[in-house]
């Protein structure tokens, strides 16, 4: 392949990756206000305009935070935006290694927290989700997907473990275009109404680990076989 001219970055840019690898280097501790625009401006010798948009960006990225009157203070040393990035070049297998992951321990915990409100929302999204016909998948599919997000969802929501659900919400696009991959290729096992089943009443009779062992049964042969498959490219984005 011949090599092509490499393209400039903006001066915005480069100002931008100053400021992150501070924050990552520890040159400014979480919790600690960052230099004044002024103070920055004249560092890093660049103007108003481009010290604003590169703070601006981190701080949409979550890396800083603006504090009306106080200033601009770091919040995390990690950049959630080069984070997704990253996860971008994830295979399809990693992707489904991480869901069965969290799906396993939010179904565990699940089976022992849940309360009955939890067991009639689970129940009620197990009879919304029903099944799916592969002959009508172009019409059906979307709907489907939606229905079995919602499914799965009570679940982890009937885990009470907030922090597990939020992360759970973080990657559910994620699981969403891994359940149109894996249902649309037909090389790929496709988790079935009665294994859903088989998960609610593990909930239902307060057994852990026959919860785990049925999320298990779920997804063990769709990562099974995108390992041997080679299917080393991430779902459609």
């Amino acid at each position: 392949m011949p090599l092509t001219p490499t393209p400039r970055t903006s001066l915005a840019d480069q100002v931008l990756a100053q400021l992150r690898q501070s924050i990552a280097c520890g040159d400014w501790p979480i919790g600690e206000r960052i230099p004044t625009e002024e103070q920055l401006v004249a560092q890093l010798g660049v103007g108003r305009n481009t010290v604003r948009e590169a703070v601006r960006a981190l701080v949409h990225g979550g890396m800083l935070e603006t504090r009306q009157g106080a200033g601009t203070y770091v919040v995390t040393r990690r950049d959630p935006v080069q984070l997704l990035q990253q996860m971008d070049y994830a295979t399809l297998a990693e992707w489904l290694e991480v869901r069965q992951m969290l799906e396993i321990e939010g179904a565990r915990l699940a089976a022992t927290r849940r309360d009955a409100t939890d067991l009639k929302r689970i129940q009620a999204q197990l009879e919304a989700r029903g099944d799916w016909h592969p002959p009508e998948i172009e019409t059906t599919l979307p709907a489907f997907v939606e229905r079995d997000a919602e499914f799965h969802l009570a679940v982890m929501r009937a885990s009470h473990n907030q922090a597990l659900l939020a992360m759970y919400r973080f990657f559910s696009d994620q699981w969403d275009r891994t359940i149109v991959h894996t249902q649309r290729d037909g090389a790929l096992p496709t988790p079935t109404l009665q294994q859903h089943r088989l998960l609610f009443e593990a909930i239902r009779n307060q057994d852990g680990d026959a919860a785990a062992q049925a999320v298990h049964a779920m997804l063990a042969p769709a990562l099974a076989a995108a390992r041997t498959q080679g299917s080393n490219h991430a779902p459609p984005r």
